[in-house]
C-alpha cells in the first residue's frame, strides 16, 4: 500500500480496506430501535466492540504494520496507548512476527494492561497521562531504533480507521449524521474523509469528554482546562494531531462535549437496551445524543460503538448508579423506637408493598436520636419513582418519620 503524502484520500481508505481484508472483522451496522426510542432519532450502531481486541483500533494498526518493510519489521515497533491501540498493535504485531513494546499510562485499567501483555507485547507503565507515556515511548524509539506506531497522527492509521465509514455507508446509505468520538482525532479524520467523499451532504459530528476538550480548544481557539478522572479514558487526550486537526477543521461540522453523567448513562443504555458492552469512549457518541437530543431528533444517525474494554467493577458501579438515578434503588432513613418487633413490622410493610430489601443498617448510638430510639437506614429495590413515593407515604403513616437519603450516605458515616 503506497501513501506518498500525509494527506489521506478516499483512495487511501479503499486501499487500507484491501490490506485489512481477512485480517480485521467487517463488523455489522444494525438498527437500534430501543436507542431510537430513547433518543428521538433513528439510530444505527456499528459494533466495533466485536473485533478480536474489542475495538476499532485494529484497523489502523494492521494498516500501519502491513506498510513496514522487512528491515523495519526486524527492528520492532513501539506504541503508546491507554489500552485499545496497545492491544491492537500487540495482537497484529504478533500475527506478523514483529516484536512490540507498548507504553501505557500508570492508571490504565488493569483489564487493558493484562490483555496487552496476553498478546505478547512488552508493556511499560509510565506517567499519569497519554502525553507522559508518549514522551517515554519516543525516548525508547530513539534509543532502541524502534518503529513508531502512533495511535492517531499517522496517515496509514487514519486510512485504516476510515474503513469503518465505508462499511457503514454500504450497510445504511441513507444515514444523515455520523457521531464519532474524538481523542487525538484519527477515527473521526479517517471516517470523515471517506464519508464526505462518498456522500458530501452527510453531517459529521465529533464528541469529546468535557474534561478533555483538546480538539474543541484547537478548533475554537479556546483554553478550556484539560484533566480529571473520566470514564472515557480512551479519548482523554491532551495533544491533538497535526495531521488530524486540519481534516477535522475542514470536515467536522460540530464537536459536542459530554459530561460524565451522560457517558455513564450511555454505557448503561448500551448494556441494558442493546446487550452490548461499551467502554466510556465507545459510548461517547450515544452520550452526545443524550446530552443534546434536539441536535439529532428525527435524523438517521450512525453511531460507532468503538470499544468494549471496560473494567467489570466500573461497569457494575455504573449499573447500580443508574438504578439509583431511575429510583429503582432507594434508601430511607427511619427513626424508630428501640423495642422488639419493629424490624419485623417494617419488613412486613415493605413486603406488602412489593419492595425488595437490599440492605439494612440499624444503629442506636447516635446523639440525634432519642435514648430509647434507634435510627434505621434501609435500602430497597423499587419499580419506579411512584413506587418509592408509595413506600415513603406508608412509612409516614406508620410514624417512622422517613427521609429519603443517598444510598451511599450510610456507608460514608
Amino acid at each position: 500500500m503506497m501513501m506518498p503524502s500525509a494527506k489521506v484520500t478516499l483512495a487511501d481508505v479503499e486501499a487500507a480496506r484491501r490490506v485489512i481484508a481477512s485480517h480485521v472483522l467487517p463488523t455489522p451496522t444494525l438498527p437500534a430501535p430501543r436507542l431510537s426510542a430513547l433518543t428521538g432519532a433513528e439510530v444505527f450502531v456499528k459494533y466495533e466492540n466485536l473485533q478480536v481486541t474489542n475495538s476499532f483500533k485494529e484497523r489502523g494498526a494492521r494498516t500501519k504494520l502491513a506498510s513496514l518493510s522487512a528491515e523495519e519489521r526486524r527492528r520492532g515497533v513501539i506504541a503508546m496507548s491507554a489500552g485499545n491501540h496497545a492491544q491492537a498493535v500487540a495482537y497484529h504485531a504478533a500475527l506478523l512476527g514483529i516484536s512490540a513494546t507498548i507504553v501505557m499510562p500508570e492508571q490504565t485499567p488493569f483489564v487493558k494492561v493484562a490483555a496487552t501483555k496476553a498478546h505478547g507485547a512488552r508493556v511499560v507503565l509510565e506517567g499519569e497521562s497519554i502525553s507522559e507515556a508518549q514522551a517515554r515511548a519516543e525516548a525508547e524509539a530513539r534509543e532502541r531504533g524502534l518503529i513508531w506506531v502512533h495511535p492517531y497522527d499517522d496517515p496509514y492509521v487514519i486510512a485504516g480507521q476510515g474503513t469503518i465509514a465505508l462499511e457503514m455507508l454500504e450497510a445504511e446509505p441513507g444515514l444523515d449524521v455520523l457521531v464519532i468520538p474524538i481523542g487525538g482525532g484519527g477515527l473521526v479524520s479517517g471516517m470523515a474523509t471517506a464519508a464526505k467523499a462518498i456522500k458530501p451532504g452527510i453531517d459529521i459530528v465529533g464528541v469529546e469528554s468535557a474534561l478533555y476538550p483538546s480538539m474543541w480548544n484547537a478548533i475554537h481557539g479556546e483554553r478550556r482546562p484539560l484533566g480529571g478522572a473520566t470514564l472515557a479514558e480512551g479519548i482523554a487526550v491532551k495533544n491533538v494531531g497535526s495531521l488530524t486537526l486540519p481534516i477535522i477543521r475542514a470536515l467536522v461540522s460540530d464537536i459536542v462535549l459530554v459530561g460524565e453523567e451522560h457517558i455513564e448513562r450511555a454505557v448503561n443504555a448500551y448494556l441494558t437496551l442493546q446487550k452490548a458492552m461499551a467502554e466510556g469512549a465507545g459510548a461517547a457518541g450515544l452520550a452526545a445524543m443524550l446530552a443534546k437530543p434536539g441536535r439529532f431528533a428525527g435524523k438517521r444517525v450512525g453511531l460507532v460503538l468503538c470499544g468494549g474494554n471496560i473494567d467489570p467493577r466500573i461497569l457494575a458501579s455504573i449499573m447500580i448508579r443508574e438504578l439509583e438515578r431511575d429510583n429503582r434503588i432507594v434508601s430511607f432513613r427511619l427513626t424508630i423506637a428501640d423495642r422488639p418487633g419493629l424490624l419485623g413490622q417494617i419488613a412486613t410493610t415493605l413486603g406488602r408493598l412489593g419492595a425488595n430489601i437490599l440492605e439494612v443498617d440499624h444503629r442506636r448510638m447516635f446523639l440525634d436520636v432519642p435514648a430509647k430510639g434507634a435510627r434505621l437506614d434501609v435500602t430497597v429495590e423499587t419499580r419506579d419513582a411512584a413506587h418509592a413515593d408509595e413506600i415513603l407515604a406508608a412509612f409516614k403513616a406508620e410514624g417512622f418519620a422517613p427521609v429519603r437519603i443517598d444510598p451511599g450516605d450510610a456507608m460514608m458515616e
